[in-house]
């Protein structure tokens, strides 16, 4: 893998990359889908699920503790010994497991308590990202609407969590041209954010998680604003752009549901799916996920809630063939404190996105050591010591940091050209932080063939 800090890598995983020893695998998302729908469970029963094969592999699904190094070649036997070493330092605590596969084989070089169930942090948003790609498609676009009835124009929220206040001011722009021509110079403002179930705190999260981690999840939010309502205030932000363009606005900003009646005068498209699980992955986005989690819930026909989401998370895993065993999750992006997924549970799932064209954009997404503006940039002090900084730019993984747990877990290629997919996390420590991550990043980097 090669860049520079300040950008990313060519993903060699991705389509027109170099797949060194890597087996072709047919996408089968269309089938997932359809089995998803029939509510087969559990849905990877069938051969039609077409499993990953580290996943098929009974003798590789299981923990692997203390693997012995006979068979291994030289490289992977001092990789062993590396890892056992340095997971045994005192800043990671006791609670601390780890899962190393070889990509090209699909089979597990090394397992420290693989199979206990931890914490993951913001590592459950892989599960969520390969969710919404499988059922929705990497090209699905969010919808925002703006439609007009009986003097109200009502902005009806489309789950766009990447709406900005340039994408209203086009469809303010729209909108008045249309009532002008009507003769119309003055109209009443509402919203429509009823899409999603009322706003909820979800299993394991923290009432001060409101709104700086996370805001009350709505369909309706513009420019990411971390206020308590973001529906009511995307339609005061529309208001103002109305206003501006010289149409009077009738009161305060409301809400109501919009009628069939309704005519559609405006509308805006988002970015692809995939361009919007880059961006959550990038920089962590707890908002991207939680709406992600609903909308595909939408879509699918189950209600727009966490717990409507997260079954449909189950059911997609299982039908890329990988363990549920231990496996709970409460939300879509890991700030539940009872969430919790195995080491092995997210290297088979790295496992099968790296074998899935379909997801691809999942690997594009994983920042990269030293990548600047990504949650494993120098400014969050990652990669940055003397165990680590020979990996930068040689390593991809989703970070996830809670009060009490710290997750990496991603892909890497050693020097020898050899893929390997990689799962750390560790709850409970007493260590300071920035300590932990930086005992996480001297992990991932002996995955990577550093040893300092």
């Amino acid at each position: 893998m090669t860049g520079t800090p300040d950008e990313t890598p060519t993903n060699t995983f991705a389509p027109g990359g170099r797949r060194r020893h890597r087996k072709a695998r047919v996408s089968r998302v269309g089938a997932r889908r359809a089995l998803v729908l029939a509510m087969a469970v559990p849905v990877a029963s069938a051969t039609l699920a077409g499993t990953s094969a580290f996943a098929a592999d009974d003798s590789t699904a299981t923990a692997t503790q203390g693997v012995s190094v006979d068979g291994l070649d030289a490289d992977d036997a001092q990789l062993v010994k590396n890892l056992t070493a340095r997971i045994a330092d005192d800043r990671l605590g006791s609670d601390v497991s780890g899962v190393v596969l070889d990509a090209d084989s699909d089979t597990a070089l090394w397992d420290h308590d693989g199979s206990t169930a931890l914490m993951p942090a913001s590592n459950a948003k892989l599960a969520t990202a390969t969710t919404a790609l499988t059922l929705l498609g990497a090209n699905h676009e969010f919808t925002t609407k703006v439609v007009y009835g009986d003097g109200t124009l009502t902005l009806v929220g489309g789950g766009d969590r990447t709406l900005t206040s340039d994408d209203l001011a086009e469809m303010a722009k729209t909108a008045v041209d249309g009532l002008k021509a009507a003769g119309l110079s003055g109209v009443k403002v509402r919203v429509d954010d009823s899409l999603f179930a009322e706003p909820t705190l979800a299993n394991g999260w923290n009432e001060d998680y409101y709104p700086t981690e996370v805001t009350p999840v709505r369909s309706l939010v513009v420019d990411g604003a971390a206020v308590q309502d973001t529906a009511i205030n995307a339609g005061e932000v529309f208001a103002k752009q109305l206003a501006a363009n010289g149409i009077t606005v009738d009161g305060e900003v409301g809400r109501a549901t919009a009628k069939q009646s309704d005519v559609p005068v405006a509308q805006h498209k988002s970015a692809p799916l995939s361009d919007i699980v880059k961006q959550m992955l990038k920089t962590s986005d707890n908002n991207i996920a939680e709406t992600l989690l609903r909308m595909t819930a939408v879509e699918l026909g189950k209600p727009a809630t966490f717990e409507g989401g997260v079954e449909l998370v189950r059911q997609v895993l299982s039908s890329y063939g990988i363990s549920l065993d231990n496996f709970e999750m409460y939300d879509g992006s890991g700030l539940s404190r009872a969430d919790r997924i195995p080491a092995t549970t997210l290297a088979q799932l790295l496992d099968a996105i790296t074998e899935s064209s379909a997801l691809s954009s999942i690997l594009d997404g994983l920042p990269v050591a030293g990548e600047a503006g990504s949650s494993l940039g120098p400014e969050w002090g990652r990669f940055d010591d003397a165990n680590s900084e020979c990996a930068v730019g040689k390593v991809q993984a989703k970070t996830g940091t809670l009060t009490g747990a710290v997750a990496l877990s991603g892909v890497t290629r050693t020097d020898d050209g050899e893929w390997r997919i990689f799962s750390f996390i560790e709850n409970n420590s007493t260590a300071d932080p920035a300590d932990i991550k930086d005992a996480m990043d001297g992990l991932a980097a002996t995955v990577n063939g550093c040893w300092a």
